[in-house]
């Protein structure tokens, strides 16, 4: 299972089954973009940073959740998912 497939099959599920996107004023941002990407030479940019997922609830943005495919380990995860919460000032992470 790739990365989409387990965020279609597994995350997206575990979230509504949670409640999230089903209760009011609870929202799932999907490929939240947290950055442009650096300026490189040129005046080209570098790949746009964006979490995989973004809770918010009331309007305030509470946690990311990085998504990684069943085949890694969820570790391989928390390091990308712990930068993308420090860029954002949150203090919640998953990896998944």
């Amino acid at each position: 299972m790739n990365e989409s497939e387990t965020r279609a099959e597994l995350i997206d599920e575990a979230l509504r089954k949670a409640g999230w996107g089903v209760l009011p004023e609870s929202r799932i941002r999907r490929e939240y973009p947290i950055t442009a990407g650096r300026i490189q030479s040129g005046g080209v940019r570098s790949k746009p940073l964006s979490a995989d997922y973004l809770l918010v609830y009331r309007g305030r943005n509470l946690a990311i959740i990085e998504a990684k495919s069943v085949k890694k380990e969820v570790g391989e995860g928390v390091a990308q998912a712990k930068l993308y919460a420090e860029k954002m000032v949150l203090d919640f992470t998953y990896a998944s």
